[in-house]
C-alpha cells in the first residue's frame, strides 16, 4: 500500500503550491490560441461551442464528443508539437511540477503517421518542452475501450517497446466505460505488464463499483482513473486501501459527466473516499474539456470540503509516490514536494502557438 507521510507539511511548502497531475489527456488540453492555430479561422465562440464541455453533460459519452473535434486537428507532426507545446505552457502556469500525460496513438494516424511515428513525436515534443519549461513529464499509452483485440495488443507493444526511452512509463485504458467490456483488453494488459509497463485504467466513472471490480480483477492496475465510485460499495473501498491501489480523482470532470449521481461539487464523493484511507490525488483529466486547472481544481476543494494547503500537499505526496516515473526522479519530487527550498517552476520558454 502507497504510504502517505503524516506529519505537518503546511509550513515547509512554498506559496504557491507546487503540483503534481497524474491523470492528463493531451488531446483534452489544447487552448484557443493553439486550435486558432492549427484550425485558422476559428473563432472563440466556434472554440467555447465545439471544445469545451458545458457544466453539465449528458452523460460520457456526450463529453468524449469534445476530445474527438481535437483528435482531428492532431493528424501530422507539427500538430502534434504545438498540442504539447501548449499544454506545457498551460504546466507552467498551473505551477505543475511533474505530470504524467495520456494519449491514444491510434487515433493520430489518419494523415498517414504510423503509430511509431506518432510516439516518436510526441516523446520528443514532450522531452522538449520538459527541458525548456522545467515540468518533470511521463507518458502513458492509452488504449480504449472500443478497440478490438489487436488495436489493443498493437497499443500495448508499443509501450513496452518505447520504454527504454524513459519517456513512455505507461499503458492505460479509457473510453466508454458502461459502452464496451474488457474481454478485448486483457491479453494486451497480461503483455504491458510482463514487459514493466506501469498499468492504470478507467473504471468507476460511468460503472458503479463493479466496475472498478471488473479492472481490478481482469487488468491489475496499480492505479485507477476516476474510480469514485467504489464509495458506493464498502468492500470495493476495503480492497483497494488493502492493495495500495491509487485514485487519479478528477473531480470537476466527474461532475459534467456523472448527472445525478454527483449533481454538484459538494455532492462528489472525493472527500469520503479520502476520508475512508484510500490514496488519491487530484487531477484535471481534461483542461480545454472540463473547462479547469489545478488551480480551480483545488479553490473548489477548499470551497466544498474545507482542504487545507496541508491536504492538498498530501495528494500531492501521494500522486508522486504513485507516479510512473522511475525511483530516482520519485526520490528527487519527492524532496522538491517537502523541500521548504523549493521554488515554483521556472517561467515558460515556449512561445504561445
Amino acid at each position: 500500500m502507497v504510504k502517505i507521510q503524516r506529519e505537518p507539511l503546511m509550513e515547509v511548502l512554498p506559496r504557491p503550491q507546487p503540483k503534481a497531475e497524474l491523470h492528463l489527456h493531451l488531446d483534452c488540453c489544447v487552448s484557443y490560441a493553439c486550435v486558432a492555430a492549427l484550425r485558422p479561422g476559428t473563432s472563440l465562440a466556434e472554440y467555447l461551442r465545439d471544445y469545451v464541455a458545458p457544466a453539465k453533460c449528458a452523460n460520457l459519452v456526450d463529453f468524449l464528443t469534445r476530445p474527438t473535434r481535437i483528435v482531428q486537428l492532431m493528424q501530422t507532426p507539427r500538430a502534434l508539437r504545438l498540442v504539447t507545446d501548449d499544454l506545457f505552457a498551460q504546466l507552467v502556469a498551473d505551477n505543475v511540477a511533474y505530470a504524467e500525460i495520456r494519449f491514444a496513438p491510434l487515433l493520430h494516424t489518419a494523415g498517414g503517421m504510423r503509430p511509431e511515428r506518432v510516439v516518436e513525436e510526441v516523446e520528443t515534443a514532450v522531452a522538449q518542452a520538459s527541458d525548456a519549461t522545467g515540468v518533470r513529464a511521463s507518458v502513458i499509452l492509452c488504449t480504449l475501450r472500443h478497440f478490438d483485440a489487436d488495436a489493443s495488443m498493437a497499443t500495448a507493444r508499443l509501450a513496452a517497446a518505447r520504454l527504454d526511452g524513459g519517456v513512455v512509463t505507461g499503458f492505460d485504458l479509457a473510453g466508454d466505460e458502461a459502452g464496451f467490456g474488457l474481454d478485448a483488453h486483457v491479453a494486451a494488459f497480461r503483455h504491458a505488464r510482463e514487459h514493466g509497463v506501469r498499468i492504470t485504467a478507467h473504471a468507476g466513472e460511468s460503472r458503479g463499483a463493479d466496475g472498478v471490480n471488473d479492472v481490478l480483477d481482469r487488468l491489475g492496475p496499480e492505479r485507477i482513473g476516476h474510480g469514485v465510485r467504489s464509495i458506493e460499495d464498502e468492500r470495493t473501498v476495503e480492497r483497494l486501501i488493502a492493495g495500495g491501489v491509487h485514485l487519479e480523482v478528477c473531480p470537476t470532470s466527474n461532475v459534467q459527466t456523472m448527472g445525478r449521481l454527483v449533481p454538484s461539487y459538494a455532492d462528489h464523493p472525493v472527500d469520503r473516499l479520502r476520508s475512508a484511507g484510500i490514496s488519491l490525488s487530484i487531477s484535471t483529466d481534461a483542461r480545454t474539456v472540463a473547462n479547469v486547472t489545478l488551480d480551480r481544481e483545488y479553490e473548489r476543494l477548499r470551497r466544498a470540503f474545507g482542504w487545507t494547503a496541508d491536504d492538498l500537499a498530501r495528494c500531492n505526496l501521494a500522486a508522486v509516490q504513485a507516479s510512473f516515473t522511475d525511483a530516482t526522479l520519485r526520490q528527487e519530487l519527492v524532496r522538491m514536494f517537502t523541500s521548504p527550498a523549493c521554488p515554483p517552476g521556472p517561467p515558460a520558454k515556449i512561445a504561445a502557438p
